[in-house]
């Protein structure tokens, strides 16, 4: 520095080793060169392919990365990847190709080995994990492994996310089948309103945070509560858990089943009752309002559920909600019975026929599921129809009110507690809405092979536990509850409806997040962060002066990278 000027020297040096000792040379003085061509020398110095100057540089391939490093990264940190496999091994990238793909791109293995082909590449997957090219058979073969690695990898996540004595939530749900010849594929109770199509039946265990560990494939026509012997064999002989507590709905954990596991040292359970037999304990007289004086649950005893704590709630905003719906479906349904009641009196080609009538009518009751709450009258030439009040007042005093039942003793967990433990529950109901149908679409499901099938729905559970990880990590980007202690501090009790916190209410109205970036879902954030591209740049027609680059990544991007922990240079 001379007076007010400064003056910058670059030299290119060079260190070496001479009898034992460091000594420096400099090569040359580049002080004399544009800022633009020492970039250049420094570019090529650190190894970077910078190509001819002379020639024109062109972009000769773009592909979406961003969302492959995202996930792939949440893969291997979370500890997934080390469980597909001790070392890394063909087999083991397949793996992760399969898993990463359903959260990218979900879709059949043809379409994968499609987008692993570096003709028809639709993303950095297949470069990122060393697979470009697999073949569609490859891929099969992957599914063979996994699938024959499914005891081991469940037990691994058990072992990670299980305790003794911890909560265990489970659920059943089905998905139709349109592959021909799979032996799981069976008719029966269809929850996706596919009555032409056979199904698939799976059940689904999950910590008491919602993380999935295990998922079991039953024939189509199994009915839920048959689930429930070899979820129990596995908590306790896999997974080696002496004590437990497993969360179930109702439908699942009937008397039936209570029945077989009461003795069984060691597990314990928590459930609800069924409709009838909370009308059964109105009818006793056990049920009173004076119970919800000063809260919403009370703790009573029944003869019917000997050994068993019970917990009786009382939501209001249910309530209302159930009263409203049912004088909604009278009212239609009234307006229907009306019309049969014109269409019997009209003067000009009446209705008639008792048989008639009553078919007509058959129709708009089980529209509506309202039957019993009319009181109806058939004659060859008359109809006529009223509410039956007294069966409307007696299911209006039932309204919002839920029975939970135990086997825990009376003070192990607590009312709020086990009820609290209950409504988790929604978190698997939760899981079921990502895998069926918002983000990895299991269905429809074309396998034909029994072990091809338990594989598909295995990768879909490996696929949401990464999102379930990567869903944690992402909150603050997402619609979803960040501050979970402030939320529950805000909500009046256990049973009444959860109350965002603050800054979730303030996110969600706004879409903005504290720092004014946009607020997602699940999906479009995996599709934002697919726009982060890896550019292959080449100049002029020389291959070998090729070299990739990165778009820039956006504020949001770079924060998503941020709290996920992971780099773009994965």
């Amino acid at each position: 520095m001379v007076g007010d000027k400064v003056y910058t020297t670059t030299l290119l040096r060079r260190t070496y080793r001479e009898d034992g000792k460091v000594k420096n040379e400099t090569l040359a003085n580049l002080s004399h060169l544009p800022p633009h061509i020492l970039e250049v020398v420094k570019a090529g110095l650190s190894g970077q392919a910078v190509g001819v100057l002379s020639q024109d540089l062109a972009c000769v391939r773009s592909l979406p990365h961003g969302h492959v490093a995202a996930v792939v990264g949440t893969m291997r940190a979370c500890g997934l990847t080390a469980l597909l496999g001790s070392r890394r091994t063909r087999e083991r990238d397949l793996a992760e190709a399969l898993i990463a793909h359903r959260l990218i791109a979900p879709g059949a293995n043809l379409s994968l080995s499609r987008a692993l082909s570096p003709e028809t590449a639709t993303s950095t997957l297949g470069e990122v994990l060393g697979v470009s090219g697999a073949t569609e058979d490859e891929l099969y073969d992957a599914m063979d492994a996994l699938v024959s690695r499914q005891e081991k990898i469940e037990k691994a996540l058990a072992q990670k996310h299980l305790q003794d004595g911890t909560l265990v939530l489970y659920d059943v749900s089905s998905s139709y089948d349109t592959g021909e010849h799979c032996e799981l594929a069976k008719y029966g109770h269809n929850r996706d309103g596919k009555k032409r199509f056979p199904q698939i039946v799976y059940g689904l265990l999950c910590a008491s945070d919602g993380c999935p560990v295990a998922i079991e494939v039953f024939c189509g026509n199994t009915a839920d509560p048959a689930t429930l012997a070899n979820q129990i064999q596995k908590l306790r002989e896999r997974f080696a858990l002496a004590r437990v507590v497993l969360v179930t709905d109702r439908g699942i954990l009937t008397q039936v089943q209570i029945d077989k596991v009461r003795d069984i040292e060691g597990f314990d359970w928590i459930t609800a009752l069924r409709a009838p037999s909370i009308a059964r304990l109105r009818d006793q007289g056990v049920l009173q309002a004076s119970l919800f004086d000063r809260k919403n649950l009370a703790e009573i005893t029944s003869p019917d559920s000997p050994g068993e704590c019970l917990i009786v709630c009382r939501n209001p905003v249910l309530a209302e909600r159930r009263a409203w719906k049912r004088e909604e479906l009278l009212v239609a349904t009234e307006q229907n019975l009306q019309k049969v009641v014109e269409a019997v009196q009209r003067p000009k080609n009446p209705l008639r026929g008792k048989d008639k009538i009553a078919l007509r009518v058959g129709k708009m009751i089980d529209k509506r599921h309202v039957g019993k709450h009319f009181e109806l009258t058939f004659e060859d030439d008359h109809f006529a129809w009223k509410r039956n009040e007294e069966k409307i007042h007696e299911e209006a005093s039932l309204d919002g009110l839920y029975v939970i039942r135990t086997s825990l003793e009376k003070g192990v967990l607590g009312p709020e507690k086990t009820v609290g433990a209950y409504k988790a529950l929604s978190q698997v109901e939760r899981a079921f809405r990502s895998i069926k149908t918002v983000d990895l679409e299991i269905r429809p499901i074309y396998h034909r092979l029994t072990d091809r099938v338990k594989s598909h729905v295995f990768l879909c559970m490996l696929a949401y536990y990464v999102e379930w990880q990567m869903k944690r990590k992402l909150a603050p980007l997402l619609f979803a509850e960040e501050d979970r202690e402030e939320a529950e501090k805000a909500r009046e009790d256990i049973v009444s409806p959860a109350v965002p916190s603050e800054a979730t209410q303030k996110k969600a109205c706004s879409h903005r997040t504290e720092e004014n970036l946009p607020v997602q879902t699940f999906g479009e954030l995996i599709e934002d962060l697919g726009t982060l591209v890896k550019n292959v740049m080449q100049a002029g027609k020389n291959e070998a002066a090729s070299f990739t680059m990165l778009t820039t990544s956006t504020s949001f991007q770079q924060k998503a990278l941020e709290l996920l922990g992971v780099s773009i240079n994965i």
